[in-house]
């Protein structure tokens, strides 16, 4: 279970408060226009509660090197929409003009810092403590009496912004942070059984170690398999050994390890039984023990759909990660839709990942649903794996160190 404090327990009324959010967005490669402003959505119940306080808001988009690495005045706009304009952008993080921007801020008001990874220090690797020494901290901490961390989608990332303000002053979960972690707690704590994964995607690294942990640890009871994941647990079963034998040796070794979790939890595993070819521009359904191409496979089939639907009725919890298949492309996008329809419409309490599955459950207007959509896709894989998440040690911390 997650020890930490939250906006309960303090009072901001008039309070300086550094507000730490993920509104990282997708944007469009030409126009740099945002895509989705999910994200930036996500910040309301936070702002809404700090609205006695004097609230500086940081973020980042992207990182240095990719297209999409740019400023936050675009994300600024979008927050005055939903928040009657009270929300200001200035182009500077820690230099005369943001410190000048923050002392003339008033309560109510919210001030954007620019893009904190276009500060050095937000691009180190190293603890918390050590951290808390950079020019960053040591610039920004003085202006706040409370750091106020909501930035779940990058809870698996240390840099300074994210855990080193703990260390300097009370650090508190936002409501967004809060909203995730209580959702997370309850289907690995307890879940309502039986506990159904589905699992797709293409980050086979990412969900092979979520479903090593949530099987060892008895958490989940099935676990349902599409995307490129169900290539490497195929070929672990003895399928395209032609095909193998041209894999990276990294690619080999996530073969093997979908072996070991056959071996030991075969009765555990579901992979789909039928698949979608793309054949000259057209979607053709085949038997798995039918393929001639692997690299043709587009999409779970519409059996696979009906068997993975059942288990999803029947289930208690229904946590759901990534696309079934390539579902950009139309007449390819059937498995993953008709589950997503399906698990809106199931009983048990369901978690959706966020990222693609998300955004596609957002544009079929099913979103508000399912009992929980998540904002992060990385950081949520990481904690069903079992692993220790930086913003999460460092509000413990916290917790531990202020009270």
């Amino acid at each position: 279970m997650f020890d930490f404090l939250t906006l309960n327990d303090v009072d901001v009324k008039g309070k300086r408060v550094f507000l730490r959010v993920d509104i990282n967005s997708p944007l469009d490669p030409a126009s740099k226009r945002i895509l989705d402003d999910a994200r930036i959505r996500a910040t309301g119940a936070s702002l809404r509660d700090l609205r006695e306080a004097k609230v500086v808001l940081g973020a980042h988009q992207s990182r240095p090197g990719k297209y999409d690495f740019t400023s936050l005045e675009a994300h600024t706009r979008v927050l005055q929409m939903y928040h009657n304009g009270r929300v200001k952008f200035v182009e500077d993080i820690d230099g005369p003009k943001a410190l000048d921007a923050i002392k003339a801020l008033k309560t109510g008001e919210v001030l954007v810092l620019n893009n904190l990874r276009m500060h050095k220090d937000e691009n180190l690797d190293a603890p918390p403590e050590k951290l808390a020494e950079t020019g960053l901290v040591k610039t920004l901490a003085p202006c706040f009496d409370l750091c106020v961390n909501d930035a779940f989608a990058a809870a698996h990332r240390g840099s300074a912004s994210l855990t080193a303000f703990g260390e300097v002053m009370p650090m508190v979960a936002g409501r967004l942070m809060e909203k995730e972690l209580t959702a997370l707690n309850k289907v690995i704590y307890n879940p309502a059984r039986p506990t159904v994964y589905l699992l797709g995607g293409a980050k086979v690294d990412d969900r092979i170690p979520v479903i090593n942990r949530v099987l060892k640890d008895k958490i989940a009871d099935h676990i349902l398999i599409g995307g490129l994941i169900r290539d490497s647990f195929y070929m672990a079963e003895g399928g395209s050994p032609e095909r193998f034998s041209t894999l990276k040796e990294e690619d080999k070794k996530l073969v093997t390890q979908a072996g070991e979790i056959l071996k030991k939890y075969k009765k555990n595993i579901e992979l789909p039984i039928d698949v979608a070819l793309d054949t000259k521009g057209g979607r053709i359904e085949v038997l798995t023990g039918q393929i001639t191409d692997e690299t043709n496979i587009y999409d779970i089939g519409l059996n696979t759909v009906a068997k993975f639907s059942k288990f999803i009725r029947e289930a208690g919890t229904v946590v759901a990660e990534g696309p079934l298949g390539m579902f950009e492309r139309r007449g390819f996008d059937i498995g993953t839709k008709e589950l997503l329809r399906v698990i809106s419409e199931a009983h048990g309490y369901t978690v959706v990942g966020g990222g693609h599955l998300g955004g596609l459950a957002s544009m079929l207007g099913i979103d508000d649903r399912m009992k929980h959509v998540s904002t992060g896709g990385g950081a949520m894989l990481s904690l069903l794996a079992g692993e220790e998440l930086p913003v999460i040690e460092a509000m413990a911390k916290a917790k531990k160190r202020w009270g």
